[in-house]
């Protein structure tokens, strides 16, 4: 039996596998709200109380650069110690992986109804491939083609420069710099981000805010509430910051996609992009894309397809646990 986790800055979510790498099989799965906890061994301890399979092997995703076993996590104060884990599990080792790697795992066991389709691409598209995935953070991973296979590689790039594309993104720069010291694609492409959008265009006078959204943003999640309420076209103001997100995803994955060279396909994971799928297939997400000059006839070809099954970074960490076992 394997133990895999998937470890977010809003959810953890464990599972216990068996079966193979290449067909893993999940017997047991569950969510805890991350903040919740102190950290990550309280989680697996009480996951562990409510499983009595033995466990053979571990590896956990983290939203977190990792360094000789340990990460820690920006969007939370936990550090994830993978010597800690393996006593706590009473394991020789236990496997730490950035949670974008082991979403790219999980990829090659999914199937066609895990999937939504943004651009069609190239059929018979091929080469690397890369994942981007916007959530309580922001995630990316190339996915480099290996014969039949695909070797993921982790980077922190929600964490580099973001970089407007004309006026309105620029005045978006200074009023963030304002705020922030570092302005990085994360702090604009995440639920944190949605909400940043929506309060620039509303404090710069390009959106108003009636009484009974500022009261719900108050009482909710703001960027849920933004997002819904954009979804269900109730806030002229909410439109326009869920537009000028999928705008700006689109950007940030076209640039991913030019620096992965991923003509075999890019990938959206996280939480946000299953939620938003009617607005991605829009125009605006593949015209920001696309749009790189002379080079937007290699982004037209590539195919981008939006993950819809939740438990992907799961299969992925069970993947790897098998692999290493």
């Amino acid at each position: 039996m394997i133990l895999a986790g998937d470890i977010g800055g809003t959810n953890t979510r464990l599972a216990i596998f068996d079966g193979t790498a290449s067909k893993p099989r999940a017997i047991a799965i569950e969510v805890f709200p991350s903040a919740a906890h102190s950290g990550l061994p309280e989680i697996v301890r009480k996951f562990r109380a409510q499983q009595s399979h033995p466990i053979e092997a571990a590896c956990f995703g983290v939203a977190g650069p990792v360094r000789d076993g340990k990460a820690r996590l920006p969007n939370l104060t936990w550090t994830v110690d993978s010597a800690e884990l393996a006593a706590e599990l009473g394991l020789k080792s236990v496997r730490l992986a950035n949670d974008l790697e082991v979403n790219a795992y999980g990829i090659a066991v999914l199937g066609p109804e895990d999937f939504e389709t943004l651009n069609e691409g190239d059929a018979k598209a091929s080469g690397n491939r890369a994942l981007i995935s916007a959530g309580t953070g922001l995630g990316e991973a190339g996915m480099l083609a290996d014969g039949d296979d695909y070797r993921p590689w982790a980077c922190e790039g929600g964490h580099a420069d973001f970089a407007p594309r004309h006026a309105t993104e620029i005045a978006l720069l200074e009023y963030l710099l304002k705020k922030y010291e570092h302005v990085s694609y994360e702090r604009v492409l995440s639920g944190q981000g949605l909400y940043n959008i929506y309060q620039f265009l509303r404090d710069t006078g390009r959106g108003e805010e009636p009484d009974w959204l500022k009261d719900e943003i108050g009482r909710r999640d703001p960027a849920a509430v933004i997002s819904q309420t954009a979804t269900q076209g109730k806030s002229p103001l909410c439109v326009a910051a869920l537009d000028m997100l999928a705008s700006i995803y689109g950007a940030e994955a076209g640039n991913l996609a030019l620096k992965a060279m991923a003509t075999g396909g890019v990938y959206l994971g996280g939480g946000i992009a299953p939620k938003i799928v009617a607005k991605l297939k829009e125009t605006r997400f593949m015209q920001a894309f696309s749009q790189k000059g002379r080079i937007s006839p290699v982004l037209h070809s590539i195919p981008v397809r939006v993950i819809l099954n939740d438990k992907t970074a799961l299969l992925g960490a069970g993947r790897l646990a098998m692999k290493g076992h």
